[in-house]
């Protein structure tokens, strides 16, 4: 009898089509701790899970590792969705690997991550609503646990940047099932009194479900409603909540929060110091102005009071008297010479000039005068005009 011997790759492909087919294990769910991680350039990722008997290679492709919104690590314990085939090639079983999350995250880290998106879409986290953290605050509230870590650090941090601030606390449960419903209290509280001007909230680091309080949808919705300012200081610096997303201000931790909150005294002295500068700079220059202002106004009013015209006024009649005067100077220098050239005229025509030389004029009794021997008779009277009077004579004889 003859027996058919099957080729490897026959073989290889009859094992595959077996596990591809087993229900189970095409839709398993499997935790371990990874180990013998490897980045592969081309987007790969390989590496092995295992407990404490067992270890099974395992690959996730680049499609897959895109979606990871975490890096993993060896020793890091983990939950995958994954199938199991082999690999034709070799022969070698593994697991390829859809999606994981860190154990233990998971029903939480989902919801995380949904209420994360939820509260993002709904304007929660946007930077348009995020509230000034006040620069001189007199009192800071802070809601935490009256007995944790939180509450002395602050106090601590407080006290050596600032003696003057004071610390108001709020003692809340920060842990536990309905923890966060005192949070919201002092919240509440705080902004009712209207006694601080900053509010702090927070606790000491844990795990996710540890500080699960500060991921309740209500709470951050107090958050967002606050008029205060908050300061969330959840966990250490790599733990992220839905509080830190939605307060004002996230602080890596509750000391970072307290430095954020509380300014140093040397610096408010310094910020005083400046505005006193500038306060006294922009006085001296507005005075400065205000002199200029002054003294051109008053350089106008001078120009155009009713003393200065009044004065002007003078001055232009005074003025216009000299030029008057002048004219009519000049006038009457001009009206003498011309009457002394008429009277030099007449002197020159003057028949009394004649009489000087010893010339005389006869003149009728009517004063007419007498040109021609002719016009007289005799027994006529006559006057005779000397150079220094007249004298009457009557005619004897008329030759």
């Amino acid at each position: 009898m003859k027996i058919k011997a099957l080729t490897v790759s026959e073989v290889n492909n009859y094992i595959k089509k077996i596990l591809d087919n087993d229900f189970i294990l095409s839709n398993l769910v499997i935790k371990g701790e990874i180990s013998n991680l490897k980045y592969h350039s081309s987007g790969h990722i390989y590496f092995s899970l295992k407990d404490s008997v067992s270890k099974i290679n395992c690959v996730m492709f680049k499609g897959n590792a895109y979606s990871l919104d975490f890096k993993l690590e060896d020793g890091m314990q983990i939950v995958a969705k994954a199938r199991c085939s082999i690999y034709q090639g070799t022969g070698s079983l593994q697991l390829y690997i859809d999606s994981m999350q860190k154990e233990g995250l998971g029903e939480l880290h989902i919801k995380f991550e949904a209420l994360k998106k939820k509260l993002e879409n709904e304007g929660y986290f946007d930077s348009l609503n995020k509230k000034p953290i006040p620069r001189f605050p007199n009192r800071i509230g802070v809601v935490t646990s009256e007995n944790g870590a939180v509450i002395r650090d602050i106090i601590n941090v407080t006290q050596r940047r600032n003696s003057l601030v004071d610390i108001v606390l709020y003692p809340a449960v920060v842990q536990g099932e309905g923890a966060y419903k005192t949070i919201i209290e002092g919240i509440k509280y705080f902004n009712k009194e209207k006694n601080v001007d900053t509010i702090i909230i927070g606790r000491g680091g844990g795990s996710l479900e540890e500080l699960w309080n500060f991921n309740e949808e209500l709470l951050a919705k107090e958050i967002f409603k606050s008029k205060l300012p908050i300061i969330s200081a959840v966990g250490h610096e790599v733990d992220y909540t839905i509080s830190d997303f939605v307060s004002d201000f996230r602080a890596a931790t509750p000391s970072q929060a307290a430095e954020v909150a509380v300014p140093l005294e040397s610096d408010i002295r310094n910020f005083i110091e400046d505005s006193l500068d500038k306060i006294n700079n922009i006085t001296l220059s507005e005075i400065g102005y205000q002199k200029e202002k002054l003294s051109n106004i008053k350089r106008i009013l001078n120009l155009n009071s009713p003393e200065v015209l009044i004065s002007n006024s003078f001055l232009e009649i005074d003025r216009t008297h000299e030029k008057m005067k002048e004219i009519i100077s000049n006038r009457i220098d001009r009206e003498k010479l011309r009457i002394k050239s008429l009277n030099d005229l007449l002197e020159a025509h003057n028949p009394l000039n004649v009489l000087k030389k010893g010339y005389t004029i006869v003149e009728d009794n009517e004063g007419k005068v007498i040109s021609s021997k002719e016009d007289i008779k005799e027994n006529d009277e006559i006057q005779i005009m000397f150079k220094d009077g007249k004298v009457k004579a009557k005619i004897t004889n008329n030759m």
